[in-house]
């Protein structure tokens, strides 16, 4: 069949042309005149796309983590579920965890990928298996909302815990009872262990970090310079700093080396923002230490380059408070958990 009166492509049309890059296309418009088209940046990871959307939680997303090889992510929040990712291909929901009866507040892989810690409005921690998605133990001691929780990274299963009951808890994972209670004074809103899980940081209210012995349970030093509520603390790759968000609308690194000068406070970082929802804000390292990030309540995610102070990515996305982020283990890649529910993965670099 002979089709006569066919429509002209008088518009543009594509046209091939030997010369041009495998990166290049050539448009030639109806004035016969070519522009060519340059294809888009060079990728960056092994995403399946430059940018991923995960959706599913039924509420506002406060924690996320990359499980150490990288391979899967973990989230929770508002709706008590603990959904577990995979991070490559279609990023697909490979399982979903559930039994605290509270706002999943913070959950952290342990070093070697194989559990979960979380804490939770419910007042109680608990112990997850990945491979089963089930809940192995629930510690109990603390006696209202529990807002952070962090694992040692070597050594004996520690990890501590930091509530709304003025306490610090030290616990043996191996134990339902915890192994030690430090009395902050003031509400803890964040803690962390150093790199050899004998001290703690912890940071509420107050607006200073303090810095434990966890073995007597006696104050080491004071990290003092913020003028707001510490909401996010993390330590970096190699130990020797400490990385803290706060509602002071500053980041700060600080010092936590041995005998390093009695002003600990490295540098200040400012550009986000905490508003007047007061979220947890947390905070993270990239793996090689050159770039921060930290969470904000004005829907961006900020990423800073550690020595130049300078934003170096200001990343548009959320509908809501950007609660959490995280850098991948091994790629270029930022994650980060929203009050509108979603979680987002990127390319940068």
């Amino acid at each position: 069949m002979v089709i006569e009166n066919k429509r002209k492509a008088d518009e543009s049309a594509l046209v091939s042309s030997n010369k041009r890059s495998k990166n290049e296309v050539a448009l030639r418009n109806k004035n016969n005149s070519v522009s060519v088209l340059q294809a888009a940046p060079a990728r960056t990871s092994n995403l399946f796309a430059p940018i991923m959307l995960l959706e599913g939680h039924e509420g506002e997303i406060f924690t996320v983590d990359f499980h150490p090889e990288g391979q899967y992510l973990a989230s929770s929040g508002f709706d008590r579920k603990i959904f577990l990712w995979s991070v490559y291909g279609e990023c697909e929901n490979i399982s979903v965890m559930t039994g605290h009866s509270g706002a999943i507040t913070e959950l952290h892989f342990t070093t070697d990928g194989s559990h979960l810690y979380t804490s939770s409005t419910d007042n109680t921690l608990g112990l997850w298996d990945v491979v089963t998605s089930q809940r192995i133990k629930k510690y109990k001691g603390h006696t209202t909302f529990v807002n952070s929780v962090q694992g040692a990274r070597r050594g004996p299963q520690l990890m501590c815990s930091g509530s709304d009951d003025n306490t610090v808890k030290i616990w043996d994972t191996r134990k339902k009872q915890c192994a030690s209670t430090i009395n902050t004074m003031y509400q803890t809103t964040a803690v962390a262990f150093n790199d050899t899980a004998e001290q703690v940081f912890s940071g509420g209210i107050d607006n200073d970090i303090k810095v434990w012995d966890v073995r007597n349970g006696d104050i080491l030093y004071y990290l003092k310079g913020h003028t707001d509520t510490v909401t996010g603390l993390s330590l970096s790759a190699d130990g020797s700093y400490i990385l803290s968000n706060s509602m002071d609308n500053t980041l700060r690194i600080w010092d936590v080396r041995p005998y390093a000068p009695v002003e600990r406070c490295v540098k200040i970082f400012t550009g986000h923002q905490h508003n007047f929802e007061k979220n947890l804000l947390r905070c993270a390292w990239s793996p090689d230490g050159t770039k921060i990030s930290g969470g904000s309540a004005d829907r961006f995610v900020y990423i800073w380059d550690t020595t130049s102070r300078r934003i170096i990515y200001k990343l548009p996305g959320h509908n809501g408070s950007v609660n959490d982020v995280k850098f991948h283990p091994n790629e270029p890649v930022i994650l980060s958990g929203s009050s509108d529910k979603q979680i987002y993965m990127g390319e940068i670099d």
